[in-house]
C-alpha cells in the first residue's frame, strides 16, 4: 500500500512540475536572505561569490512562512523531480533514508489539491508544504516522513500555516491523510525566531 501511494505521489508530483514552476516566484539568493551583501565573502567562511548554492523553498511551520531546501531523498523518482523543479540543482538519491527509524524522524504535509495560492506553490501544484517540529522545538529533524494531505469533498480548502491546523482539519473530517515511506532530507534555512 505504502509503495502505491509513493508512486502516486511521484507520478502526482511529475505531472504538477510545471505548474508549480511557473507559479513560483523569483527565489531569493541565500546572500538575500541572511543579508549578507552578494559582493563580499560569508564572514569567517572564505565564501566564494559564485560558489553553487541550493535554491531554497518555501513552506510553513507553527502559522509563519519558512525556508528550506531538499537535499536528498530515498526515492529516486521523486528525487529526479525535485531535482528538475529546483532548475537542476541535484536532490540526491539516498535509498538508506527510507530505514531511518521513526522516531528521528519528523513531519511534511505535501498537498494534493486545495488552493493554489498567488506566488508560491508546493511540489504538487497547491499550497506550499507545512511541516511539524521546527528547529528549537522537541522532535525537530531535518529528515521528514512525506504525508500526502487532501482535501475531502465536504471541506472547504484552505491555505494551511501549521502541522496543529492540519491536525485539526484532520479530526474534523475535512483533510485525509496518506503516508508514504518516503523520506526527504529538508533543513530548513528560516523558522519562526530563526534562521541560518
Amino acid at each position: 500500500m505504502h509503495r502505491l501511494l509513493a508512486g502516486t505521489f511521484v507520478a502526482l508530483l511529475t505531472m504538477l512540475l510545471g505548474l508549480s514552476a511557473l507559479a513560483q516566484p523569483a527565489t531569493p539568493s541565500m546572500e538575500e536572505m541572511a543579508g549578507t551583501p552578494a559582493a563580499s565573502p560569508m564572514a569567517g567562511m572564505g565564501m566564494e561569490v559564485d560558489a553553487p548554492r541550493v535554491p531554497p523553498v518555501t513552506g510553513y511551520a507553527e502559522g509563519e512562512e519558512i525556508h528550506f531546501i531538499h537535499t536528498e531523498a530515498s526515492d529516486e523518482q521523486l528525487a529526479q523531480a525535485l531535482t528538475q523543479m529546483m532548475g537542476g540543482s541535484p536532490v540526491l538519491v539516498v535509498p538508506a533514508l527510507a530505514d531511518v527509524p521513526e522516531s528521528a524522524l519528523a513531519t511534511v504535509y505535501a498537498f494534493t489539491n486545495g488552493v493554489v495560492p498567488e506566488g508560491a506553490v508546493g511540489p504538487l501544484g497547491f499550497q506550499p508544504d507545512v511541516f511539524d517540529n521546527p528547529p528549537g522545538t522537541e522532535g525537530y529533524s531535518p529528515l521528514r516522513a512525506v504525508n500526502l494531505v487532501s482535501w475531502n469533498e465536504n471541506a472547504t480548502p484552505r491555505v494551511l500555516t501549521s502541522a496543529a491546523e492540519v491536525q485539526a482539519a484532520v479530526e474534523q473530517g475535512e483533510l485525509t491523510i496518506e503516508e508514504t515511506e518516503i523520506v526527504v532530507n529538508m533543513p530548513f534555512l528560516t523558522w519562526p525566531g530563526g534562521q541560518r
